[in-house]
């Protein structure tokens, strides 16, 4: 087991920029998931550790709380912290577990900036995380970034909130779908806190590799659920900033949707597709799916409980994305990034 050994605390004014982290093998492996339903069988543990991860990102709905009773979310936090496979797993890992929420453990289902429990759920998403730094609990909303140092090599992981500051989400026209895009300007997903954050994180990022998580899918839109398409004028801003600061082998880490696919988008003025890995969920599915549009889909979508792997290769300069199952470890899809 590979193990990440921790060398110092830096906090940034916006944000608490969690220790970096280095590792001596010249591989890294994350393990990512989403969708998580703390009653469920949680057995599926055993199954991610077995593929010995360094990390693991949780990528929202760690939980499925959806109540206004913050005593109910919190016993729901411990089912799953205290849960024997959960616990196993995160201490073979030594407790490297980071992520974000989305909208069934921010409380509500398809959540913005008006829920009223904001604030009380944020303590309670980091109480799960032990997250003691005062910097990030003072923090509104819980963005905030991880480097790590593998070799001579530098990860970045950008984790967004996507649920604090997000504004009303359009109903849409279509009956056969739940939301439409707003395209005025004064809407957004991040906030301007948030933006800037963001924005000098990229600017300052020296990273080989920059993962950014967000927990709703970036370049799917046309399904109708929740998306960045229902803001596009975010998801513009967020592909200028890309280019703008020419960040390198960017990695969009989504998930929501309990399904899993790949989503590729040619940019002008990156020199590789961005590229948009959804894995959900962890503990169902969407067993229905019979079919929806993405421009930018590569390969097939794929409706079963699964999780995620991001293998690096830094000799061969390669990322390998796999879905995998968590019923048995089988495969079921991968996609191989050549990185600059």
């Amino acid at each position: 087991m590979k193990k990440l050994i921790l060398l110092s605390l830096s906090l940034v004014v916006l944000s608490c920029k969690t220790a970096q982290k280095s590792i001596a093998p010249t591989d890294f492996k994350i393990a990512f998931g989403s969708c998580n339903v703390q009653s469920e069988d949680q057995s599926y543990w055993n199954l991610i550790g077995s593929e010995e991860p360094d990390v693991f990102i949780w990528g929202g709905d760690n939980i499925y709380a959806d109540t206004e009773d913050m005593a109910a979310m919190e016993e729901m936090y411990e089912q799953q912290k205290t849960n024997p496979y959960y616990q196993k797993f995160i201490y073979n890992i030594d407790n490297q577990v980071y992520g974000t929420w989305d909208d069934h453990d921010y409380g509500v289902n398809d959540g913005g900036e008006d829920w009223t429990f904001k604030d009380e759920s944020q303590q309670l998403f980091l109480d799960f995380f032990d997250v003691k730094d005062f910097e990030r609990r003072r923090q509104k909303g819980v963005y905030h970034s991880v480097d790590f140092e593998v070799a001579s090599h530098q990860i970045k992981l950008i984790i967004l909130d996507t649920r604090y500051f997000r504004s009303a989400l359009q109903k849409a026209s279509d009956p056969t779908k739940r939301f439409e895009a707003r395209k005025n300007s004064e809407s957004t997903i991040l906030g301007a806190e948030q933006w800037k954050w963001l924005a000098n994180e990229l600017k300052e990022s020296q990273a080989d590799y920059n993962l950014i998580v967000s927990s709703i899918q970036v370049l799917s839109h046309e399904h109708g659920f929740e998306t960045w398409g229902n803001f596009p004028l975010e998801e513009q801003k967020l592909e200028d900033l890309l280019v703008k600061y020419q960040v390198k082998n960017p990695l969009i880490l989504s998930g929501d949707r309990h399904l899993s696919e790949f989503s590729q988008k040619e940019i002008e003025g990156l020199a590789s597709p961005l590229t948009d890995f959804t894995s959900s969920g962890l503990t169902h599915a969407y067993t229905d799916f019979s079919g929806e549009d993405n421009a930018y889909r590569v390969g097939e979508v794929i409706p079963k409980t699964s999780y995620a792997l991001i293998e690096f290769d830094f000799e061969k300069k390669e990322l390998v994305l796999k879905m995998k199952s968590t019923k048995n470890n089988k495969l079921l899809q991968k996609l191989k990034l050549q990185m600059n």
